[in-house]
């Protein structure tokens, strides 16, 4: 079957993906039960690499990877190990934000970080100057899983209760939740040992999710490629050839890659050129710099 702009979807188990979930699940399951015990201070990060590449995993299931029964993928997928995020609203508002034409918007993207200008402007200021250093990569990683959470949280409860699907999709959740917490119970490591992975989890997926997408009068125009094939990359699952991903949703994330390899002139045309070498450039640039103002720099309410 050809997929979105001639890329190629093979309707068969796309095994690198089942190994990486297998091996996913028996990582975390090791830092649990045999590292906590005898390396308790390891134990922690390992554990949160375990929950950061669990994300990364939904959103390749999300995509209809690695099976060609969506049901089967779901299922698999659906233990919530970052204990904070249903899968199905994951799925539903991660699939809203594909429409690009509405990338960045602060009302149709589900994953823009940007304001409304009016919004913003009518903030006091302590909380204006925390979404300032929300948008340096340092204060992404370090309060951006609280204020990410605490908005998320907020708008989940607004339309839990005029919506049975979502209320729904939160109850599920929660039985999830309960199950995963359990399972850290009877483990040898503790709660708070547990919350604190979850935290350097989301604090780690929060550097994916930094400059993936910017501001632009195009909507070709923001999406990134970091040119990246270190850890990060294989944690974030090459989805840092954004890009490629957007235009090709289909694609696996193994072949990621070299679609962008055969094609690197095209893509980078395509998005005008929004590029970095690798993360230890993004870094460099904006560990302590913002990179984008907090209230969209073009955004008109039309």
């Amino acid at each position: 079957m050809t997929g979105p702009r001639g890329a190629v979807r093979v309707q068969a188990i796309e095994w690198p993906t089942v190994a990486l979930i297998v091996a996913c699940y028996a990582g975390w399951a090791l830092a649990l039960f045999w590292l906590a015990p005898r390396m308790p201070l390891l134990a922690i990060p390992v554990t949160a690499v375990m929950i950061a590449l669990h994300a990364s995993l939904i959103h390749e299931v999300l995509h209809g990877h690695p099976t060609p029964a969506i049901w089967l993928n779901e299922l698999v997928m659906r233990l919530p190990l970052n204990l904070l995020y249903p899968y199905c609203r994951f799925r539903d508002l991660h699939l809203a934000h594909h429409r690009d034409a509405r990338l960045t918007d602060p009302y149709d993207d589900p994953e823009s970080n940007y304001l409304d200008p009016a919004v913003w402007a009518a903030m006091p200021g302590w909380l204006r100057a925390l979404l300032r250093f929300n948008n340096t990569l340092a204060g992404r990683m370090l309060v951006g899983p609280v204020v990410g959470t605490w908005c998320f949280l907020r708008s989940e409860w607004k339309l839990a209760r005029a919506d049975r699907a979502i209320a729904l999709a939160w109850a599920l959740h929660l039985l999830g939740v309960v199950l995963v917490l359990w399972i850290v119970v009877v483990s040898p490591m503790s709660v708070p040992a547990y919350l604190a992975a979850v935290y350097i989890a989301v604090a780690l997926l929060k550097i994916r999710t930094f400059l993936e997408h910017q501001a632009h009068d195009k909507p070709r125009g923001r999406s990134v490629v970091v040119e990246d094939r270190g850890p990060l990359a294989l944690l974030f699952l090459n989805n840092n050839f954004h890009v490629v991903h957007h235009m090709n949703p289909s694609v696996a994330w193994y072949h990621l890659p070299a679609l962008y390899r055969s094609g690197k002139a095209r893509f980078l045309t395509y998005n005008e050129g929004y590029v970095f070498r690798s993360y230890g450039e993004v870094f460099r640039r904006y560990f302590l710099r913002t990179k984008d103002p907090v209230a969209h720099p073009l955004w008109r309410k039309d």
